[in-house]
């Protein structure tokens, strides 16, 4: 499907919110602990979506069927994960984050060969995710080479909150029939019910004593890259479909690294900008654009 000018918008609109998360986490962690920042993501997110359902007149669905798929979705798509990445940025950079949450596709993949019957692997999308895999291995070697530590229990919860995406893609197959906004406040809305309570125990949340810039952190962390970003990720979903909608996945590291290099100050190493140039390179197999774009020039 070919891409309209505005679905080029959104979709540079999509990575800068989306990468700005990994931003946004790094300044929350400084006051809040992670399953506060999620819990306080999704709850914020929620009530913003709720007062744009009610603007736009849509009503909220009473189907306990249809909550209970908006309930694992929540699971799969905004707790685990979520809770996976904030938790591993507590051991590494947002910006070694945002590049191995680009492997999301690489586990899409695999897990649509086994539990879809059109989304197969060919030996593009194989050879891709083989290269894509040995990336995240070129990644990891720095904090490997010192042993088995923290930093690479952070790396691994990373590439855990890819392979639950990749999961709720498939989940997310069952919703249909209702409309992408009702889709997002409902799978927020469970996941608020459950978090809430986690926090409350788990963290204490009464203790913290945020300065405006955490506060207003986790305020932008939730607004733009949690309900504003869902809104602009259905409407690509629908202007320039799921395929064109990989291209995110190139552009999200791009803008954490500007913001976590640029301002926070983040050092980077070499095999880390190596590995993501190899993930890269396996995210191309798999889309397959650039392939068929050298086979048209090798027919001209």
């Amino acid at each position: 499907m070919k891409m309209s000018s505005r679905a080029w918008v959104i979709l540079l609109t999509l990575s800068v919110l989306w990468g700005g998360t990994f931003f946004f986490i790094e300044l929350a962690l400084v006051d809040f602990t992670p399953f506060t920042i999620v819990c306080l993501r999704v709850l914020i997110a929620a009530v913003a979506l709720f007062a744009y359902l009610k603007l736009k007149g849509e009503a909220v669905p009473r189907d306990l069927h249809l909550w209970g798929i908006f309930l694992v979705m929540g699971l799969l798509n905004n707790i685990l994960p979520f809770s996976l990445i904030v938790w591993g940025q507590t051991h590494i950079t947002g910006s070694v984050a945002s590049i191995l949450n680009a492997t999301t596709p690489l586990f899409a993949v695999i897990l649509a060969h086994f539990f879809t019957a059109d989304e197969k692997l060919n030996r593009y999308k194989l050879l891709g995710v083989l290269v894509g895999y040995g990336g995240v291995v070129v990644m990891m070697q720095p904090s490997l080479a010192e042993g088995f530590n923290f930093e690479s229990i952070g790396q691994l919860a990373i590439l855990g909150a890819a392979l639950s995406y990749g999961f709720a893609g498939i989940w997310g197959k069952r919703l249909k029939g209702t409309s992408a906004l009702v889709n997002a406040f409902g799978m927020l809305a469970c996941s608020s019910v459950i978090m809430l309570p986690v926090a409350l125990i788990v963290d204490d949340p009464f203790s913290a004593n945020p300065n405006w810039i955490s506060l207003s952190a986790v305020v932008a962390l939730a607004l733009f890259g949690t309900a504003l970003a869902y809104i602009f990720y259905f409407q690509l979903l629908a202007l320039a479909g799921a395929v064109n909608l990989l291209l995110v996945t190139f552009l999200i590291p791009v803008t954490a690294l500007l913001l976590g290099v640029g301002i926070l100050q983040e050092a980077i190493h070499p095999l880390a900008l190596l590995g993501m140039t190899i993930i890269f390179a396996g995210l191309a197999l798999i889309d397959g654009r650039i392939l068929n774009l050298f086979r048209k020039t090798g027919k001209a």
